[in-house]
């Protein structure tokens, strides 16, 4: 209680509707003053940036109050599932900044699961249905018409029994028939129309092997699992509100009279975290890998979390864009631009300033000495006084952005142009004398000369020029390769999209995938320049290519091929690009 008393009025009433709940419940003494969550993926995908929301919820509200929270694979469904992403998912969640107390799986149950649908049969509770998946389908009804009862709804517990323990042994094939939960046909909830609980998957689980052939449903296992943990803030997305009848049904009836009333699992939901021009559903994503669309699960466009690690986001960047959009009781569609804001904020206080051109030309300092070196000093970052200075080296020969050059320029560009003076970033202050061109009249060459008094940090530096440039020394930079990415979707909601589309061409999602694909979300070039300090960083750094854009180092970076992506760039470019 006095853990409660602490938190400030002020924070109060900024926390989300769930922090309240949790809140309140401590401070009544609920769950004998217990809070204990967990976090329930099913192993058949990797992790996205929706579960992100989830797993700042789960592991953030237990953090916040001294409370657990478990990882809980659901894996009861074999035929989906796999240990790869089993360690996906332990990775992302460690990459986050979180920890669980204990890991379970709902397979740790299968027994216990398995006993209380005996129970529930011996009772009269449930029953074996033989009908096919459509036959059921049908007579559920729909939520304005009563369903009708399965021919096999009275049929006798012990031959129930009997098929129940045929389905578990192999002699029943997939399909063929399901364990039904006998509830009420008429029910206005849909999922009380009698749910199957049980059906038959044979194929080989990935810990239980062939151990098992019945298999619990969601439904069944989920609640259930909760009430065996001791878990007691069982939180999930809005999606399940029509299940938490259910779930707190099936807890009334495991429980088996045991007094619940304060201290029993409970469900609350909040909005998922949708976002445009993203694609989150794991069948989806699944089909890009599949067919080779995007280059594996860790590709830096998709939106899952080892993509968009690699791609250069940080955790601290996702924790305080989801801080922005809050939880709340509705699904909305938060725009991309918002997170990407929250990249670059971030990024602008942590990564490391560095040269790289992408689209080089030559630049030639005729009056400089052939032959001499200068070794300079640049500043990590100037947001971080602490971050520190590399060093960079200043040659004759230089190699600058082609876009920084104009032979023929308006009055309104102020980069290098003939007659036109710029200061080279942390060297000196150059006066561009003209250019040198091929045969086909293209520029090979941009010659200027250095002003000697106006190097920077020396006194005389402080001479006035509207524009600074970057560059890197063509004798002291590495070739690099720089990925641009760019978004995967060219239409802000590409769910609906695809919907639309294959309804209206009666198409598969590939096809429809097809349609809507950003041809331009990567770039590859290989005709890139970078300092030598930027080529020598580990994977995954975090990095500012100046005036360019943030980029990080790509794993797949070798000594001497270097490899960067880039992460967002400086400013919102797609916003202008709407709005056109």
């Amino acid at each position: 209680m006095s853990e409660i008393n602490e938190i400030e009025k002020v924070e109060k009433k900024s926390i989300s509707f769930i922090e309240q709940i949790i809140v309140n419940d401590l401070e009544e003494g609920k769950n004998s003053g217990r809070i204990q969550t967990r976090f329930p993926p099913e192993p058949n995908g990797y992790l996205h940036i929706g579960h992100a929301k989830a797993i700042h919820m789960d592991f953030g509200m237990a953090e916040k109050y001294n409370g657990i929270c478990n990882l809980r694979f659901d894996d009861t469904n074999p035929s989906k599932e796999d240990t790869e992403y089993v360690d996906s998912i332990m990775e992302d969640i460690k990459w986050l900044g979180f920890q669980w107390e204990n890991v379970y799986y709902a397979s740790d149950y299968f027994q216990q699961l398995w006993d209380f649908a005996v129970r529930l049969i011996k009772e009269g509770k449930a029953y074996i249905d033989e009908q096919t998946s459509e036959q059921i389908a049908m007579q559920k009804g729909t939520p304005t018409q009563p369903g009708t009862d399965s021919p096999y709804r009275n049929r006798l517990i012990e031959e129930s029994l009997d098929l129940f323990h045929k389905m578990n042994s192999g002699e029943i094939p997939e399909g063929a028939m399901v364990l039904r939960a006998k509830i009420d046909m008429a029910h206005s909830n849909m999922h009380f129309r009698d749910p199957i609980i049980y059906r038959v998957v044979k194929t080989p689980h990935h810990r239980t092997g062939d151990t098992w052939k019945a298999y619990p449903m969601y439904d069944f296992a989920h609640g259930q699992s909760d009430y065996f943990e001791g878990v007691t803030h069982s939180l999930c997305t809005l999606e399940f509100v029509p299940h938490r009848p259910l779930y707190d049904l099936f807890v009334d009836w495991v429980k088996d009279g045991k007094e619940l009333d304060d201290n029993r699992p409970r469900q609350y939901e909040f909005n998922k975290l949708n976002l445009s021009y993203t694609l989150m559903s794991k069948r989806n994503l699944l089909t890009l890998v599949k067919e080779n669309l995007v280059n594996g699960w860790d590709d830096p466009r998709m939106p899952t979390l080892c993509g968009i690690r690699r791609r250069g986001y940080s955790p601290e960047s996702i924790s305080n864009f989801i801080d922005k959009i809050g939880y709340t009781k509705y699904d909305a569609l938060n725009d991309i631009s918002l997170l990407e804001s929250a990249v670059r904020e971030d990024l602008n206080a942590r990564a490391t300033r560095v040269s790289a051109v992408i689209n080089p030309v030559k630049l030639i300092v005729t009056n400089y000495p052939e032959g001499k070196v200068e070794e300079l000093k640049a500043i990590n970052n100037p947001e971080d006084p602490e971050s520190g200075t590399h060093t960079i080296e200043f040659s004759r020969e230089l190699w600058i952005e082609r876009d920084d050059f104009m032979e023929d320029a308006p009055k309104s560009f102020y980069r290098l142009t003939p007659g036109r003076e710029v200061r080279l970033k942390n060297a000196y202050i150059v006066l561009c004398t003209g250019c040198n061109k091929d045969a086909n009249g293209n520029i090979t060459e941009v010659l200027c000369e250095y002003i000697p008094d106006t190097k920077t940090g020396e006194k005389e530096a402080n001479r006035k020029v509207k524009s600074t440039l970057h560059w890197v020394s063509c004798a002291h930079s590495i070739k690099a390769e720089v990925r641009l990415y760019d978004r995967l979707w060219k239409v802000e909601n590409p769910r609906d999209e695809l919907s639309a589309i294959r309804e209206q061409k009666q198409c598969d999602a590939l096809t429809a995938m097809k349609e809507i694909i950003n041809p331009d979300s990567l770039k590859v070039l290989t005709e890139c320049y970078v300092e030598r300090y930027a080529s020598d960083l580990p994977a995954l750094s975090y990095l500012q290519f100046q005036r360019i854009g943030y980029f990080n180092v790509d794993p797949d970076s070798k000594p001497g091929n270097p490899i960067f992506n880039r992460t967002v760039s400086l400013k919102d470019t797609w916003s202008k690009i709407k709005g056109k």
